[in-house]
């Protein structure tokens, strides 16, 4: 007899490889973070948590079941996850429904390797749990949960504003990693190196366009924010939020000064490879010209015919060197003589 064919277990998700959960925190006023795995998380979801008390939640996106387990216990908004799935890593900050929607780029650039290399993470912050989802390892990330104990993380909009800061950083260090190597460029730029100058010029300008194009927040969206923000959000993030508009406004504006700079260095690098291009053509427009009346002798006492003048004197061969000589520098003459104006 047939047994019935029973319906499959479904997997539990307290395992944190199974939930995707990389770091999980229980913040509590005047206590040290504590380390949640998925499992107690989820018994906090369905729970109230207490005044000033939220969670962190850090997933890694490359698990399959990471967004259906944040989405079933914590009730995160399905935009969070349309905006991951959007393939926009541009920075931004904005309100979703009741929510704060970040996205944020970590970028790391090496000089030595040349080359940048960016990871991005995408931050849904409401009033009692924050989460941030990555797939490749966010470097801002690992450094705050190194140092957690010592952060001063007292609702989910501090943590997201520390978060911020650090991108901010990372674009003042780019800028200034990026000045101090034009101004090495710049102090060889006549130098015998001027083609090596200008790829690392082009290479510095194109990897400044697409650090501004990851690292600047959207303008429209922060000052949408700034303007109407969520009833939750306190008077204090709100300054904090000015603060670093400001700070990533004199961020960029000295990122602009830089291109621009680097615009006007890869022009007078071009400017002097085209006079060293005309000087090089006018030396061999001077040798064409001087070589001339030899070239036209030669070719006229070079004619297998017969009345050729001088064949028969002596002292013919001197004559004709004494006629192309003077032809010469009469040449020479009218080719380096400089003009009036």
């Amino acid at each position: 007899m047939l047994q019935p064919v029973l319906p499959l277990a479904a997997l539990p998700d307290f395992n944190n490889e199974v939930a995707g959960l990389i770091h999980g925190y229980l913040f509590m006023p005047q206590a040290l973070p504590q380390r949640l795995n998925a499992r107690e998380a989820t018994r906090l979801a369905g729970e109230t948590l207490p005044e000033n008390g939220f969670l962190w939640l850090h997933i890694n996106l490359n698990h399959a079941r990471a967004e259906r387990w944040v989405q079933d216990h914590f009730k995160v908004d399905d935009d969070f996850f349309d905006e991951i799935h959007s393939a926009s890593p541009r920075t931004r900050l904005a309100q979703q429904n009741d929510a704060l929607l970040a996205v944020l780029n970590d970028v790391t650039f090496s000089q030595e390797e040349r080359s940048t290399q960016n990871a991005t993470l995408w931050i849904w912050c409401c009033p009692q749990v924050i989460v941030t989802a990555r797939y490749r390892p966010v470097g801002m990330i690992e450094r705050m949960h190194q140092q957690i104990e010592q952060l001063p993380f007292t609702a989910p909009d501090t943590l997201l504003l520390w978060l911020l800061g650090e991108q901010e950083a990372q674009l003042e260090q780019v800028v200034r990693r990026t000045s101090q190597a034009v101004d090495a460029i710049e102090e060889r730029l006549l130098s015998a190196a001027i083609k090596a100058n200008r790829s690392e010029l082009g290479r510095l300008r194109r990897m400044l366009l697409r650090v501004q194009r990851l690292l600047a927040p959207e303008p429209a969206a922060l000052f949408r924010l700034l303007n109407r923000p969520p009833k939750w959000l306190n008077r204090e993030p709100l300054a904090e939020l000015r603060i670093f508009t400001e700070e990533f406004s004199v961020a960029l504006n000295d990122l602009a000064s830089l291109m621009e700079r680097i615009r006007l260095l890869q022009e007078e690098i071009a400017a002097s490879l085209m006079e060293q291009s005309n000087r090089t053509l006018f030396l061999l427009t001077v040798i064409t010209v001087l070589a001339l009346p030899i070239n036209i002798v030669a070719g006229f006492f070079g004619m297998n015919v017969g009345g050729i003048p001088l064949a028969n004197n002596p002292h013919g061969f001197l004559l004709l060197v004494i006629v192309v000589l003077v032809f010469t520098l009469v040449a020479g003459w009218l080719a380096l003589r400089r003009p009036q104006n």
